[in-house]
């Protein structure tokens, strides 16, 4: 299965009130040889994102009605026609060499089922600092695998098996944005797929002028990790994130309001609950006890 031009991977992008920063992204992309496939997911824009993205040919533009936040992406994977995704956001896209390079690693390894890139920042591509958190994965580097294992991305410079992200469901609709990496790294692992972080695989990433406020990311990403924790982890470990969030909502008001998101969203998470296998749940405790020690 392959798509035009023989390439073997979709770029999906989704997107909302970008309109000069996707032109640019597509620009890019347009740019690869071989060209790859591109899905656009808009989310609800009011700008006049879907009018430019549509100048461009061989682009498939999927107006939403709403803003469906990360989960978007499901529906562009849903619509590829090749192996392999490759997420984009609407201010990254991937070097020359990265998707050929990409194909590469996971034609030889067919139990890799998320192959996180090298982000490389700005004009003067600096590295991303996760770059060097994943190069120095606590999970170490497994024989057969190209890279250190982790648990964990950046969407904007991940490749997926569509296979493998199928099966785990994709981006979880429940956390809409923020950490929504950390949920599908954890059910891909769960249903026994390998991730890992290879260097040699590269995407540029220009960050946007028009992003969130910091404060709201933050409480996004606060009620989101909590939320992870009740669907996946064990329940002692569940009642730990809640008390710690709690305590930080009484010296940081703010942090109220991720606590209120919590709330509202704990029932349908529980509906979602399903614990981990143990060797994943380990291998997330490793993580944890390594953040907790920096």
């Amino acid at each position: 299965m392959s798509g035009q031009n023989g390439a073997k991977t979709t770029v999906v992008i989704a997107t909302r009130n970008r309109a000069p920063e996707l032109v640019r992204t597509l620009t890019e992309l347009h740019a690869l040889r071989p060209r790859p496939e591109i899905v656009v997911l808009d989310n609800a824009s009011t700008d006049d994102t879907v009018a430019r993205a549509r100048a461009f040919p061989d682009v498939r533009v999927v107006p939403l009605s709403r803003n469906l936040g990360a989960a978007a992406r499901n529906l562009g994977v849903a619509l590829s026609r090749t192996p392999y995704i490759a997420f984009s956001d609407d201010d990254s896209w991937w070097a020359g060499d990265a998707l050929s390079e990409a194909e590469r690693v996971l034609d030889a390894c067919p139990r890799l089922g998320l192959l996180a890139g090298r982000t490389l920042v700005g004009a003067d591509h600096r590295d991303d600092p996760v770059n060097e958190l994943m190069a120095t994965s606590p999970l170490g580097h497994p024989p057969g695998l190209p890279g250190p294992a982790v648990l964990g991305f950046l969407a904007c410079a991940a490749i997926v098996r569509k296979e493998a992200y199928l099966q785990a469901a994709g981006f979880s609709p429940l956390l809409h944005f923020g950490a929504e990496e950390r949920l599908l790294s954890l059910d891909m692992a769960a249903c026994g797929w390998d991730l890992c972080y290879v260097a040699a695989v590269r995407a540029h990433h220009h960050p946007s002028a028009r992003r969130p406020p910091r404060a709201w990311r933050r409480r996004a990403e606060q009620r989101n990790n909590a939320l992870i924790v009740w669907m996946r982890r064990p329940l002692r470990r569940c009642a730990a994130e809640s008390a710690g969030l709690v305590g930080r909502a009484m010296r940081d008001p703010g942090t109220l309001l991720a606590v209120a998101g919590l709330l509202r969203r704990l029932p349908k998470a529980l509906a979602q609950r399903r614990r981990l296998p143990p060797e994943i749940e380990r291998r997330a405790r490793i993580l944890e006890l390594a953040h907790e020690r920096k």
